[in-house]
């Protein structure tokens, strides 16, 4: 048996056998590569640009009196504005819930198997997506124009009980009815897309497990979906915050009424559209925020590493300064958690 002898393999950058030290270095050896930093010339122009953009313009804000800063100070937090405030929040708040409670039973009708349910809730969307807002709302405003009196009663028959119609729907009532109609147009797509997009495997496999058809939908279909129903929901409820000022048709006190009232009697019509301009952004702002953390409740059976919240980042920050302080001999390297580097 022959005895045969192989040489190991060199690490890059060792001479081979034989090479004296004036050998010439290997140009394939990584470490005689230059290396040179990327420079991102065209980033730090756009950089500067935005930067002087923004300089200007809230220099601008600073210096022109015609913003009026004192007068808006003195209505930003003025009873006729938060209250207008709380009217707004309560508008938007029963047309989200009811909305989204009619649009939920559309979304199903259009799903069932039924012609003539299919039928109505297309036809209620087709119509409610083609009249605007205001129009609607006028239409309610007016109902009593249509029906002097609202009955229940054997249909074609006899009435056993009725009631004016201003009685029974007032100009709040009316608003309501039509921002909410108007909104179950919108949601019944909204839920009807997300309910699509669930693996119809999903269905089957509760199916022959001899799960009842509601429990599917409630325990199974619904927190599936709820992942695409979010992002599109919570475009609609931050356009119905803002739509909401069409009620001023019907002189209801919402915000934008109420800004409306106090311009056209100080002839202050710049500071005052910069009062509900800043309470708009400030409820968007929240229900952003709220949005945030319900897409994120919803998100965890498929992502199970999320990024930490601005809360969770804020404290592991507080954390790292207090290490740094407690030892300022010592680096401190701050802690990273799976999925933070998203």
């Amino acid at each position: 048996m022959g005895l045969t002898t192989e040489s190991a393999a060199a690490p890059p950058g060792t001479p081979s056998p034989g090479a004296g030290p004036d050998a010439p270095p290997d140009p394939d050896d990584p470490a005689l590569l230059r290396v040179v930093p990327a420079r991102h010339y065209a980033r730090w122009a756009a950089g500067i640009g935005v930067t002087v953009l923004v300089a200007q313009f809230v220099h601008g804000l600073a210096d022109n009196p015609v913003w009026e800063w004192g007068v808006f100070s003195d209505y930003i937090l003025s009873e006729t504005i938060v209250d207008a405030v709380w009217v707004t929040l309560q508008l938007t708040a029963y047309a989200t819930v009811l909305g989204f409670l009619l649009g939920t039973v559309l979304a199903f009708m259009r799903l069932s198997r039924s012609p003539l349910l299919q039928t109505v809730a297309w036809t209620y969307v087709w119509i409610f997506r083609s009249i605007p807002m205001i129009v609607q709302l006028v239409f309610w405003f007016n109902l009593s124009a249509l029906y002097e009196r609202l009955g229940v009663g054997v249909p074609f028959g006899p009435v056993f009980w009725s009631v004016d119609s201003n009685s029974l729907i007032g100009t709040m009532g009316a608003a309501v009815i039509g921002l909410t109609l108007h909104q179950a147009a919108y949601a019944a797509e909204i839920v009807r897309g997300g309910v699509v997009a669930v693996d119809h495997g999903q269905l089957e496999a509760a199916a022959a497990l001899g799960i009842p058809r509601l429990r599917q939908i409630r325990r199974i279909v619904l927190p599936q979906a709820m992942r695409a129903i979010l992002p599109t929901a919570g475009n609609e409820i931050i356009g119905l915050l803002k739509g909401t000022s069409v009620v001023y048709v019907m002189a209801i006190g919402e915000l934008f009424y109420q800004v409306q009232v106090i311009y056209g009697r100080n002839g202050r019509v710049i500071p005052l559209l910069l009062v509900a301009t800043a309470w708009y952004v400030l409820l968007t702002s929240l229900l952003s925020v709220g949005q945030y953390y319900v897409e994120r409740h919803y998100a965890r059976g498929s992502d199970r590493t999320p990024p930490p919240t601005p809360i969770q980042r804020a404290r592991r920050l507080v954390q790292t300064l207090r290490s740094a302080a407690s030892r300022p001999d010592r680096p401190v390297i701050p802690r990273k958690s799976f999925g933070g580097s998203r």
